[in-house]
């Protein structure tokens, strides 16, 4: 059961912050607080490696043919970086939604190995995006993360100690079988990691899948079967959702042109990335350019 103080006070941080619909910053670094009193249309957008537990209401994540839903006291874990497509289903200005979203530290993730002990899901189907009810245990641990996060000086001595209980938890829950499977430096789950850092790193230039299987280790079959497993899309697709949403940053806050735009992501033609861009976002980049311009006023 999430406590009704907590609902409450998330909620107020983010509206006193002016930034209702989004949400924002903590005074614990990764860690941000989100709000909303209406639902919203389903949006392409990118997931880095975090766990978000919600508090009240309810949202919806898509990853190609597949759906997950979380609502009131759910945790999502994120392990890898993926392009998702995501909205708010429910949430009102009376019952707003509301929760708290952390972003997750691999680095402590793997340093908890020893602790974990053996690695073993064999038999298991995992994801990227998994989602489970949580426990008192972690709900609590969020609670105190966010208290925290009002003292800058309890924040400094004592959010590193939550920010581990927290990482632990996770990985002891039973939807962190892919948190897990990172502990592993060799694991498929640990190469694929490697490779979206390179595809991330280098998105804008022209990217040889079969170096991206070499520099993981992995046959091209194997590679392209992992790869997709993980992010439900194949590298050149995910390379592609990277381009199109950097460009939409772009056209929307920076004020290039449609053409300086495309060139700026890497693509050669402005015409095919007129083209992918209105099919992936279903409007025009024009259109976006000039709502960008409306928003920014």
């Amino acid at each position: 059961m999430v406590p009704e103080t907590l609902i409450n006070d998330v909620f107020r941080h983010v509206e006193n912050a002016g930034v209702l619909g989004t949400g924002c910053e903590t005074g614990v670094d990764g860690l941000y607080a989100i709000a909303n009193v209406e639902t919203t249309e389903c949006a392409a957008s990118f997931y880095e490696p975090i766990m978000c537990l919600v508090l009240q209401g309810a949202k919806e994540a898509y990853m190609r043919d597949r759906v997950v839903r979380y609502g009131a006291g759910d945790a999502l874990i994120v392990s890898h970086a993926v392009p998702v497509e995501a909205a708010v289903i429910k949430a009102s200005p009376e019952a707003p939604y509301a929760a708290l979203a952390l972003r997750l530290d691999l680095a402590l993730a793997r340093s908890f190995y020893d602790e974990i002990g053996g690695v073993d899901e064999a038999g298991h189907e995992i994801h990227s995006l998994n989602v489970a009810a949580s426990d008192a245990a972690l709900i609590d641990a969020m609670d105190r993360l966010f208290r925290l996060s009002k003292d800058p000086v309890e924040a400094r001595a004592l959010a590193p100690l939550v920010l581990k209980e927290i990482h632990f938890r996770l990985l002891r829950a039973e939807h962190g079988g892919m948190l897990r499977q990172l502990l592993l430096d060799g694991s498929p789950a640990s190469r694929i990691s490697k490779t979206i850092a390179i595809i991330r790193d280098n998105f804008k230039k022209n990217i040889a899948v079969a170096e991206l299987a070499s520099e993981c280790g992995m046959s091209l079959s194997a590679f392209h079967e992992h790869f997709k497993s993980v992010t439900a899309t194949t590298p050149l697709q995910y390379q592609k959702d990277l381009r199109l949403l950097e460009a939409r940053r772009l056209l929307s806050s920076n004020g290039l042109s449609v053409a300086a735009a495309a060139y700026e992501v890497g693509y050669e033609s402005p015409t095919q990335f007129s083209r992918e861009f209105s099919r992936k976002f279903g409007l025009s980049p024009i259109t976006q350019k000039l709502e960008g311009r409306v928003l920014l006023k």
